[in-house]
């Protein structure tokens, strides 16, 4: 099969899959915007709080992600009962996570006051903190729900269901943040709000198209009449574990770089918090494209077709390479204008336009490693990425942010530059265990 086919196949299947991930960022857009114009403390209020819940979404994200592979090789070969029945299990894993999240959560927001941050914050964190921690379920069952219909290529249910729910959160943060409509005025407070709404209306619809359309009766006998079982539950988990954990560590060194930042002042944590949305345009975008490739990888891996296994990740990358140009470019010719649309204050503006130099550099590390990442969990090659990731992450970008930071005095630019080493050692070394596992036939047998 040509390159070519590949690259038709996975635009077909990613590109649903993008649309809604660009509702995800038109979301963290709104909210930057309206917090932002709102007042520049509850800006600095969300970055802190918005990045310690950025790393438990990820984290549970990634672990739900264990249900692709699975569900993807099931349908590959036309196995609908068992996949239905890997769903229920699924849902079941994720509640289970769900409530260690939101105790580990719930202890973070208990010692909020001990991390460093600036006290004429904290009041405006504790309400918000609590609000998005009664969203957190919400976001896990939702999550199990969007991989069962992505690893049947069903991608463009997760597009509208993710639209629909991000358009309704940022109409409910224009009516709560600023107290339209007969509405009070709750600020930070009302963007919570808004999205605990959203999240639990996104998973109504979910469960209102996979019982009550006819389009997924085929997994219903799995899903009504399966139980959950040791088996598949321990499969999710021993895919699930180490995915959580590889895009855990991920995020966290952008997370615990927020801790940093905050070391540096409210200015600082605005910034921050401008450049981490800024960034997921091009993050989810790629990601986006990533999910396809694993996708397409998981279903050839399940026919033992190796040879498409490869050329379905080389494809994924010039794919991803694309749009890191075609999304690097505009963001450094507006590098000085992207700071005005979030904040009037002009020290913030500035510090933003010194920020997307390294931003722009990392962009090839990062599509290297969110393909590769994606293309060994289509392999069900989990593992070592827990080991890969902690190196790039733990042993050398967060110490290289501490150094460029603070021992060489470099502030919040210097704690950036940090993030290209990781991201670029991590996509290296996926690449490379990719490549060993995919160098013969025999890795399937």
């Amino acid at each position: 099969m040509k390159l070519q086919t590949h690259y038709h196949a996975l635009l077909k299947l990613g590109i649903p899959i993008v649309i809604g991930q660009i509702g995800v960022i038109i979301l963290g857009f709104a909210d930057t915007l309206m917090i932002g114009h709102h007042s520049t403390p509850e800006l600095a209020a969300a970055s802190f709080v918005n990045n310690m819940f950025g790393l438990a979404i990820i984290f549970s994200t990634g672990f739900s992600y264990g249900l692709t592979p699975i569900v993807g090789s099931l349908f590959g070969q036309h196995k609908y009962e068992a996949a239905g029945q890997s769903l229920k299990n699924s849902i079941a894993a994720n509640t289970v996570l769900a409530v260690m999240v939101c105790a580990v959560m719930y202890l973070l927001y208990l010692n909020m006051h001990r991390l460093g941050q600036p006290e004429e914050l904290i009041p405006l964190m504790r309400p918000y903190f609590l609000i998005l921690l009664a969203s957190m379920p919400f976001v896990l069952w939702f999550n199990a729900f969007k991989q069962f219909t992505d690893g049947i290529t069903d991608t463009r249910v997760s597009m509208w269901i993710l639209l629909g729910g991000n358009i309704l959160n940022i109409i409910g943060n224009y009516l709560l943040i600023y107290g339209k409509c007969g509405l009070p005025e709750l600020g930070l407070n009302g963007a919570g709000l808004s999205t605990l709404i959203a999240r639990i209306l996104m998973v109504i619809a979910y469960l209102y198209l996979f019982f009550g359309t006819a389009r997924y009766r085929l997994f219903h006998k799995g899903f009504l009449g399966g139980s959950i079982n040791r088996t598949d539950f321990s499969l999710l988990n021993r895919l699930g574990w180490p995915i959580a954990g590889q895009m855990g560590m991920e995020t966290a060194s952008f997370s615990l770089s927020t801790i940093m930042v905050g070391w540096l002042g409210s200015t600082a944590l605005a910034s921050h918090q401008i450049m981490l949305t800024i960034s997921q345009v091009c993050f989810m975008m790629y990601y986006g494209m990533g999910a396809a490739v694993s996708v397409r990888i998981s279903n050839y891996y399940g026919q033992h077709d190796i040879e498409n296994v490869r050329r379905t990740a080389t494809a994924g990358f010039h794919l991803i390479l694309v749009m890191i140009v075609a999304t690097s470019i505009p963001i450094f010719l507006l590098r000085h204008q992207l700071g005005g649309l979030f904040t009037d204050s002009q020290p913030v503006s500035l510090m933003v336009a010194q920020l997307i130099i390294p931003l722009v550099i990392y962009q090839f590390g990062d599509g290297l490693q969110i393909n590769f990442a994606n293309s060994l969990r289509g392999i069900a090659d989990v593992r070592p990425m827990l080991l890969y990731s902690f190196i790039a992450y733990f042993i050398i970008s967060l110490p290289a942010g501490y150094f460029f930071g603070f021992v060489l005095n470099g502030g919040i630019t210097g704690i950036w530059m940090a993030f290209p080493f990781g991201l670029t050692s991590a996509g290296v070394m996926y690449y490379l265990r990719f490549k060993h596992k995919t160098c013969t036939k025999s890795t399937v047998s």
